[in-house]
């Protein structure tokens, strides 16, 4: 074995504030050996970026290291000048962020920020930069590297500048690479591509991997050794394998919990939930961190002393690399599942409440130079779109970013009105009237849960009168008294005590946040309610939380939810029926079992095949779309997909480059939009497969 390329040990860092020092990391210890892949996992807040900031020290005017060593190539990092850190930096460690554009410039070229690179930390002259940007920009698999290094970062699709972002760190050969969450914003399509990127690249290179993310599937396909984090302090780490089929810390076993298996759905499991709250670094408790929330903490046990990391042996017994911060680990019963009920009874979906009918939405736009002619064009993000959403039941509309999803949300909600086609809501026609001329039933009766709950509340104001407005607007309560009422009743029905009323937004956590604005959501009792993307920025725990509080509040209130999302996997658990969107046409409409298994629309099968999978013991078929999602300014002839379809050559006669292929059922209530055979449709195989043991 190699020495470690990266020892830290026993390292703490802290902040300081006007209530005093604020300790965000304790104790951390953990090692990453050349060509090695480490993940690094936990709640927002675990302290994740802070290690990894801290690796860099970057840690800003108020950060700094307080205890422990960070060793790079034998050398304490905390110990150098500042001269022969800035020569670290970039050259020899890296660091890839969550929002690439927070690492580009807008107002250069792309070159020419590729270029820098070499030309800084290596003296390269400009020619042999020019060289190493178009080779690099090659590596990450983006076509015409020509036009790419010519290119201002506005005209890149995210994923582009992604892979950017990944070229300029890799430029200089660095031998420790750390990826700060590099796909959390990214299509799980685009995602996909990433991750075999960065896999690729680590072996081309031997670049070592610091690879920080919440989702444990990516860290269970890229990842070699894993770290969990909870509350500042590292609570149990080794081997993927060994982790993932013997986890032996309760919070490491809540994380996979909360968290969608494969083939499970709201009716057969029930998510289960962290209790408690995630403690602030000033709250944290003698002993345990995680004892305050651990149903299998003993006090006077685990809140008596600090406690180390132990040993864990593997199946035969032998010592294996595997600890865990836990004195109870060898006692507890890991198959055993949490006394939660399970999932009540969904109740009968009743008959369609919206129905949707050719629906068209064109955006007109001039294109041509600056002083030549310009001439008008129509951008398609909506394309006779046909489909029906019925009472209490889960319509989930998946995607690529830019197939028209949001798109047909604004135009349902009356942001947006239809160029053509119908939306008809309990027999009334909406396509072509504005949110402002709709009445208040109609508005109260069609609301929207958004991604990112604080866009959406005014920070000024306190929760409680955030949620009473609503209820005014609506006209619900005669009485400002009965309104409050009202008021309580909501922030219970969401899970929320009382007294949260009198705080302000950024007195809530982002779950909290989010509960509120499902709170205002169903403050008119709304028979639609539309979520586009409600827990995609929320950490596993919480998402469960509020996936599970979504399911209970349709459940009581009989309410249609339309779930937009790219997250197939918590798409599978909630929803009874997907509809699949590409470059705004409806590709693939069914019940969620039918959609998730073959016969599948080409596309739908590549999204299957790009979700990561927290599960050792399943296989997949990988299905790497190739190229981008074309501009529904000018979408392909004939069938959208054929560009980037993997079947299109078992139809004779370039059928699929020329005609719009027809929505063919399949099955009750499942049809495809597809010029394939029935033949060559039965003979895909499931895109999961359970390993042999």
């Amino acid at each position: 074995m190699t020495e470690p390329l990266l020892v830290i040990d026993r390292l703490s860092i802290g902040f300081s504030s006007r209530k005093g020092d604020i300790p965000a990391v304790e104790a951390f210890s953990l090692s990453i050996r050349a060509g090695e892949a480490v993940g690094l996992v936990g709640e927002s807040g675990c302290g994740k970026s802070t290690v990894a900031l801290g690796i860099l020290r970057d840690l800003g005017p108020s950060g700094r290291i307080t205890g422990g060593t960070i060793r790079f190539r034998g050398r304490d990092l905390g110990q150098l000048p500042a001269n022969e850190l800035r020569r670290i930096r970039g050259n020899e460690i890296a660091m890839v962020y969550q929002e690439p554009m927070a690492s580009l410039n807008p107002a250069m070229r792309i070159g020419r920020q590729l270029m820098e690179v070499p030309m800084v930390h290596a003296g390269a002259s400009r020619a042999e930069a020019r060289a190493l940007a178009e080779a690099m920009v090659a590596d990450v698999g983006l076509p015409d590297p020509a036009r790419i290094l010519n290119a201002y970062p506005h005209q890149l699709s995210g994923g582009q500048q992604q892979r950017i972002v990944i070229a300029m760190a890799l430029m200089s050969r660095p031998a420790l690479l750390i990826l700060d969450e590099p796909t959390t914003a990214l299509d799980v399509t685009v995602e996909a591509a990433i991750i075999d990127l960065i896999r690729g690249l680590g072996r081309k290179y031997g670049t070592a991997l610091l690879f920080i993310s919440h989702n444990l599937g990516l860290i269970c396909e890229v990842c070699d050794r894993i770290c969990v984090m909870y509350s500042g302090e590292a609570v149990e780490h080794g081997p993927v394998r060994s982790v993932f089929e013997r986890m032996r810390h309760p919070y490491s076993q809540a994380l996979f919990r909360a968290i969608p298996r494969p083939g499970t759905d709201k009716t057969s499991e029930r998510l289960e939930t962290i209790p408690g709250r995630f403690l602030m670094p000033q709250d944290r408790p003698r002993g345990c961190n995680f004892a305050p929330r651990c149903a299998h903490a003993i006090p006077g046990l685990c809140d008596a002393t600090e406690i180390s990391m132990r040993p864990v042996p593997d199946a035969t017994g032998l010592p294996g690399g595997h600890e865990a911060r836990c004195l109870r680990f060898e006692e507890i019963d890991w198959q055993s599942r949490a006394s939660a009920p399970a999932n009540p009874p969904q109740g009968e979906i009743g008959p369609p409440v919206l129905t949707v009918t050719d629906l068209r939405k064109y955006y007109e736009i001039s294109s041509g130079g600056l002083f030549g002619r310009r001439r008008p064009a129509l951008i398609r993000a909506n394309e006779r779109l046909s489909f029906e959403a019925r009472t209490a039941e889960t319509l989930a509309i998946v995607g690529e970013s830019g197939c028209g999803k949001s798109t047909l949300a604004r135009v349902l909600l009356g942001l947006e009105t239809a160029t053509g086609g119908q939306v008809r809501l309990h027999g009334r026609d909406l396509q072509n009237t504005p949110v402002q001329k709709r009445g208040a039933r109609t508005v109260a009766d069609l609301q929207m849960v958004f991604q990112n709950p604080f866009d959406t509340l005014n920070p000024a104001q306190r929760v409680g009168h955030q949620i009473l407005r609503a209820l005014e607007v609506f006209g619900i309560g005669k009485t400002r008294r009965a309104r409050r009422a009202r008021m309580f009743e909501l922030l219970e029905l969401v899970g929320l005590p009382r007294d949260f009323a009198e705080r302000l937004p950024r007195q809530l956590s982002g779950g909290q946040k989010q509960r509120v604005g499902i709170a205002r959501a169903f403050a008119g009792n709304a028979r639609i309610v539309v979520a586009d993307e409600p827990v995609s920025a929320l950490d596993v725990s919480v998402q469960a939380a509020v996936a599970d509080l979504l399911m209970e509040i349709q459940r009581s209130q009989r309410t249609t939810l339309i779930f937009i999302s790219h997250d197939l996997s918590i798409v599978r658990y909630l929803a009874d029926r997907v509809m699949v969107m590409y470059l705004g046409h409806v590709v693939e409409i069914g019940l969620a079992a039918q959609v998730f298994a073959p016969p599948y629309h080409p596309y739908t099968e590549a999204l299957l095949s790009a979700v990561p999978v927290a599960d050792t013991r399943i296989e997949k078929t990988r299905i790497l779309l190739e190229g981008e999602l074309p501009s529904a300014l000018n979408p392909p002839p004939g069938c959208p997909f054929q560009t980037r379809c993997r079947w299109a050559h078992r139809v004779p006669d370039d059928l699929c480059k020329r005609n719009l292929p027809p929505m063919v059922e399949r099955a009750a209530g499942h049809s495809i939009l597809c010029h394939l055979p029935p033949e060559t449709l039965d003979e895909m195989e499931p895109v999961f497969r359970t390993a042999p043991e």
